[in-house]
């Protein structure tokens, strides 16, 4: 719900540092939620915040992807496409659950619990600004920026 404040919460990080949401403060956020490392969709999105991300800086912004995965799969991932932003592992959903993300999904014909992907931006003080729910990859990094430059 934008207006509405995220509650603090803390998940390992790339990079070493866990991250936590109340020392991120004072700059917009652009949390990335995905289903899996390494899959076709998932790497194009990836690969699409990376081509943007100086852009993202620019204009004040930290970018983030969360997925369920390992943080050991998030470094392979984050090395092996060159990702300039660090990536959060959420195996137990901690932020999931935040974010209300995991939904059941239909995959080859089964139902699975997943992760839609979905894309939040905070302000500065941890507000959300605003969402995109059910995302389609094509364009979507692009329509994420086009709205942080008018903060």
């Amino acid at each position: 719900m934008p207006g509405k404040s995220v509650k603090d919460f803390s998940l390992p990080c790339t990079g070493g540092d866990p991250f936590r949401l109340s020392t991120a403060r004072g700059k917009a956020l652009a949390l990335y939620f995905y289903p899996k490392d390494n899959t076709p969709g998932c790497t194009t999105e990836a690969e699409q915040f990376r081509d943007l991300h100086a852009q993202f800086v620019k204009a004040g912004c930290a970018v983030y992807g969360i997925s369920r995965d390992s943080l050991r799969s998030h470094e392979n991932f984050k090395a092996k496409h060159a990702l300039p932003f660090e990536l959060l592992s959420d195996p137990d959903e901690t932020a999931c659950a935040l974010f209300g993300v995991v939904k059941m999904k239909t995959l080859y014909g089964r139902k699975v619990r997943g992760i839609e992907r979905s894309t939040f931006v905070l302000d500065g003080e941890g507000r959300l600004l605003r969402e995109w729910r059910g995302v389609k990859v094509a364009g979507h990094a692009q329509e994420v920026l086009d709205f942080v430059k008018t903060l």
